[in-house]
């Protein structure tokens, strides 16, 4: 992916990721990343006394996921001047990492906040009968 720049009738063609405020960016949404996913892990190790193969560690992760990056959302709308260096290492990386879950309720969110009830319940719907199903799809290829 390339963006082409013009200065003085000269063609220059930059490579947007190698600069290196991009690069910055990419390190510190991959250290959020890193933790968010060792924090899943860790909390998928916790032992359930659960009868029913309802998945709660998964169930759990992912609500709280959702409260994480809710609270992250309204601490950005608090404060205008944050880093956001900081937002991307929270939001994108931590949350990102933990489960995108969070990603779709604060998507989901947004909807139901900017009037479009509608276009939110259709969001939720498709991406949840859709996920299940691309996630079965492979297992009834294989048998």
């Amino acid at each position: 992916y390339t963006t082409l720049f013009r200065s003085n009738r000269k063609r220059c063609w930059t490579v947007w990721w190698l600069r290196g405020d991009f690069l910055l960016d990419f390190i510190f949404v991959g250290l959020g990343g890193f933790l968010g996913a060792v924090l899943r892990y860790v909390l998928t190790l916790i032992p359930t006394k659960n009868p029913q193969p309802f998945p709660v560690i998964t169930l759990l992760i992912n609500v709280l996921g959702s409260l994480c990056i809710g609270l992250i959302a309204l601490w950005m709308s608090k404060n205008s001047n944050l880093n956001s260096r900081l937002i991307l290492f929270l939001k994108v990386g931590i949350c990102g990492g933990f489960t995108t879950f969070s990603t779709f309720s604060l998507e989901t969110v947004g909807l139901i906040k900017s009037g479009h009830i509608v276009l939110a319940l259709v969001y939720v719907l498709l991406s949840t009968v859709l996920g299940v199903l691309a996630c079965f799809l492979p297992q009834c290829a294989v048998k």
